[in-house]
């Protein structure tokens, strides 16, 4: 009877360390698919953080070239203010040039007439193409 006893002893010990192993590989492959997992989901945080970064990166690109764009414009509209400000005096001079004082500097611009002058002795006709 304690042969039956030892041999149903052993082969209950048996089955426990055959069930424990297989627990044991049962764990390790959830263990290895969890990090497996992980290991895919951070490569994808950091793809998107690579496509972010990248994008970041052009827009401020794009900032920095508008920013000197309108830097360029607003020095271009405070020269030409600058000049809008300044000073024009019509003084009688012999060749008709207008003077303008711009921050306390002389200018003189020399005109030249635009419009054709008509005399009464001259026929009405049709401009040429040339004339428009």
């Amino acid at each position: 009877m304690s042969l039956r006893i030892k041999a149903v002893v052993d082969k209950f010990m048996e089955e426990l360390k055959e069930a424990l192993d297989a627990d044991i590989q049962d764990r390790i492959m959830k263990e290895r698919e969890m990090q497996s997992y992980i290991e895919e989901r951070e490569r994808e945080v950091a793809e998107r953080e690579a496509a972010w970064k990248a994008e970041l990166s052009r827009r401020e690109a794009e900032i920095a070239r508008q920013e000197a764009r309108l830097k360029m414009e607003k020095e271009n509209l405070e020269k030409e203010k600058s000049v809008l400000m300044g000073t024009a005096s019509n003084q009688d001079n012999q060749d008709g040039a207008l003077e303008i004082t711009v921050s306390g500097e002389k200018y003189r611009c020399l005109r030249a007439c635009t419009i054709p002058y008509r005399f009464a002795s001259d026929k009405p006709r049709k401009p040429t193409p040339i004339e428009l």
